[in-house]
C-alpha cells in the first residue's frame, strides 16, 4: 500500500521519521497509571522476600498499558481481556519452564501463542495492537530457569497484577462517576495472523540457528516490527525497532553495571516505565532507549546473567528479527506490484 505524503510513522515525504515527534495527548496520564501499576506489585514481590516472582508480575503489570485512546467502560473491557491472556500467556511459559525448554517447543509455542494472540487482539481491536506482549511473556517466563514446582503462583501473581493495572486504569471514571454505555466493536479477522506465523518461524528459526542465547527477543522483535497498520508504517517500526534498540544498549549497559539493590532495580524500572509511556506516542525509537535497558534489568531482578553476554544476544536477536521483518514486507511489496501489473 503506497504511504501517504505524512504517515503516522514516518515524515515528511515518505522518509522514516526516526527524528519525528508526534502529538500524543493524555501520555502524562497513561505514564501514571502505568508507573502505579509496575511499581506497586513489583515491590510487594520485594516485601514478600520472593524477587523471583517480579518476572510474573511485570508482565501481569501491562495490562496498564492497553486503552490508552479509550475511555471508561471500552478501557476496562479491553484490559480485562488482555489481563486474562497475558496471565493466561505467563502460565503456558511457566508450564513450558516446568516441562524442560527446547529449541522446537519454544518455536512452536511462541508461534501458537503469537497466532492466537493476534486473533484475539483483532477481534478485540486492542491497543496497542498485535501479540508483541504475550510473545515477549511466553518467551521470557518459558526461558527462565523454572521457579516454582506450582503453576499456581505464576497464575496469581501475574492474575492479581493484572487486575491491580485494570483497578489503576480505570479508577478514574469511578471517581468522576463517568461511564461509557459503548463497549469495543469487533473487528473482522484479517490473515495477518498468518503473516505473523511465517515471521516466527523465519526469525525464531534463524535466532535458534545463531546460537544466541535468547531466540524468543528476535521473534518479538519481529512481531513489533509487523503491528503497523501498513507496510509503510510496518517498514517505519522495523527501522525503529533495530536502531532504537542498538541506541538502547548504551545507556542498558550504564545501568546494568550500577551496583543496584533489587529496591534499586525496581525503582528504576519504574521511571523507565514512566518515560518510556511519555514518549511512545511520540517515537517509537526514542521509547526503545527506555525500552531496552527496562527489559534487561526486569530479567536480571528474576534471574541474573552475566551482562556481555545480555546486551550481544538484545542487539544481535533483535537485527535478526527486524531484518526478517523487512524481508518480507519488500517480498509483500514486490507481490503487491505484480498484481497490480
Amino acid at each position: 500500500m503506497p504511504a501517504s505524503p505524512v504517515d503516522p510513522d514516518r515524515g515528511p515525504a515518505g522518509r522514516i521519521g526516526l527524528f519525528h515527534l508526534k502529538d500524543s495527548p493524555g501520555a502524562h496520564r497513561v505514564a501514571l497509571r502505568a508507573g502505579l501499576s509496575v511499581a506497586v506489585p513489583l515491590l510487594a514481590c520485594l516485601a514478600l522476600d520472593h524477587p523471583e516472582w517480579t518476572l510474573y508480575a511485570a508482565f501481569g503489570a501491562f495490562t496498564s498499558l492497553y486503552g490508552r485512546n479509550h475511555i471508561h467502560l471500552p478501557r476496562a473491557v479491553m484490559q480485562a481481556s488482555a489481563g486474562v491472556a497475558l496471565t493466561l500467556t505467563v502460565v503456558a511459559g511457566a508450564a513450558m519452564a516446568r516441562a524442560g525448554i527446547t529449541d522446537l517447543r519454544l518455536l512452536l509455542g511462541s508461534l501458537v501463542v503469537v497466532m492466537l494472540g493476534q486473533l484475539i487482539a483483532e477481534r478485540q481491536d486492542w491497543h496497542p495492537p498485535g501479540p508483541i506482549f504475550l510473545s515477549f511473556a511466553f518467551g521470557a517466563v518459558a526461558s527462565a530457569p523454572p521457579l516454582h514446582d506450582s503453576l499456581w503462583v505464576p497464575a496469581a501473581v501475574a492474575g492479581l497484577t493484572a487486575l491491580f493495572g485494570v483497578v489503576i486504569g480505570n479508577v478514574g471514571a469511578v471517581v468522576r462517576r463517568q461511564r461509557s454505555d459503548h463497549a469495543p466493536s469487533p473487528r473482522p479477522l484479517s490473515g495477518h495472523a498468518v503473516r505473523l506465523g511465517i515471521g516466527v518461524l523465519l526469525a525464531g528459526s534463524l535466532a535458534l540457528a545463531s546460537g544466541l542465547g535468547h531466540p524468543y527477543w528476535a521473534i518479538v522483535a519481529l512481531v513489533a516490527a509487523l503491528a503497523g497498520p501498513d507496510l509503510a508504517s510496518r517498514s517505519a517500526r522495523a527501522w525503529h525497532r533495530v536502531l532504537g534498540t542498538l541506541a538502547g544498549l548504551l545507556p542498558a549497559a550504564i545501568l546494568l553495571s550500577l551496583p543496584l539493590s533489587p529496591v534499586g532495580i525496581v525503582l528504576t524500572v519504574v521511571v523507565l516505565q514512566v518515560l518510556t509511556e511519555l514518549v511512545v506516542g511520540r517515537n517509537y525509537a526514542l521509547a526503545l532507549l527506555c525500552i531496552t535497558p527496562m527489559a534487561l534489568l526486569m530479567g536480571q531482578l528474576a534471574a541474573e546473567r552475566p551482562i556481555g553476554g545480555l546486551l550481544l544476544d538484545r542487539g544481535a536477536e533483535t537485527a535478526i528479527g527486524g531484518a526478517v521483518a523487512l524481508a518480507m514486507i519488500v517480498a509483500e511489496r514486490l507481490a503487491s506490484r505484480r498484481r497490480a501489473r
